[in-house]
């Protein structure tokens, strides 16, 4: 696995271990990538995370967030990047990108015991729109899919979230787009006490969702009892931790590293990263 800053710059270089379908619909199988740590075996039981790719419910790739996968496989984990329906591709609404987040965690924790994963340790993750589904696999409890096994969880016990969407209220993201069912899909609108642990990154020049949104994601959180780290990057952009900005890509990876450590879901706080992380 790679683990250097060199090889971070060869976006060509990152490449799943398997692919694998978790859900298969309206003739459409929709997969996991997994990323696996060296010498991992299915005996294993390791945390994991999902990732959910951004794209504003319309567009997208799982391979927005490969290298974070490759990363964190390399610190110990099982990471996956996960396809869901979108737009552009399949006439879908948000609801059907909640839908199969909900289905993609179920199918994990189902499968962790072929995966080499711990099922009480299940993380998910996402940017905008797929911040969103992953917030929502922790928070909304409506939007399932027909015929699933309802008594497995998708919840994750922690979150990991660059710039969400996660407000879809009047004043939120997407508001025109859910308008009639804005307080069922609207993660912010559903925190409480049994909300997990959550890391959040934010640029404070984000055009497309307030920096003001996520303080009061924080106050929300943090009323309640329950952790919510903000880390926000002076005159930064929506989409501002992408692969492409190397330098904020090694910064909010060197945060979510010591979020993860802080959780004992990672060994020992690690030295990669942490001189071009300053």
């Amino acid at each position: 696995m790679a683990a250097t800053l060199s090889h971070a710059l060869e976006v060509d270089g990152f490449e799943p271990d398997k692919v694998v379908v978790y859900k298969s619909i309206d003739g459409k199988d929709l997969n996991l990538h997994i990323f696996n740590p060296k010498n991992h075996s299915d005996s294993d039981q390791r945390p994991a995370i999902v990732f959910f790719f951004g794209g504003g419910w319309k567009a997208g790739s799982p391979s927005q967030f490969y290298p974070h996968c490759d990363y964190l496989a390399s610190r110990g984990m099982v990471v996956m990047a996960a396809e869901y329906r979108v737009e552009s591709r399949d006439g879908t609404t948000p609801q059907e990108c909640v839908k199969d987040g909900k289905s993609a965690m179920r199918w994990v924790r189902a499968n962790a015991a072929g995966l080499g994963i711990d099922p009480e340790r299940i993380l998910a993750g996402g940017g905008s729109a797929g911040g969103h589904v992953a917030a929502a696999t922790a928070l909304i409890d409506d939007f399932n899919e027909d015929g699933e096994d309802l008594s497995i969880s998708p919840r994750p016990v922690a979150l990991v979230l660059f710039n969400p969407v996660y407000d879809n209220g009047p004043d939120g993201y997407g508001y025109d787009r859910v308008k009639d069912y804005w307080e069922s899909i609207s993660p912010m609108h559903h925190i409480d006490a049994e909300t997990p642990p959550a890391i959040v990154f934010f640029g404070t020049k984000d055009k497309l969702v307030p920096v003001e949104t996520a303080i009061n994601f924080k106050r929300l959180m943090e009323g309640f009892g329950v952790r919510s780290d903000l880390h926000l990057y002076e005159g930064q952009g929506h989409a501002f931790f992408n692969f492409r900005d190397l330098a904020n890509f090694v910064k909010t990876v060197h945060e979510m590293d010591r979020f993860l450590v802080s959780l004992g879901y990672l060994p020992e706080e690690t030295t990669l990263f942490a001189e071009e992380a300053k």
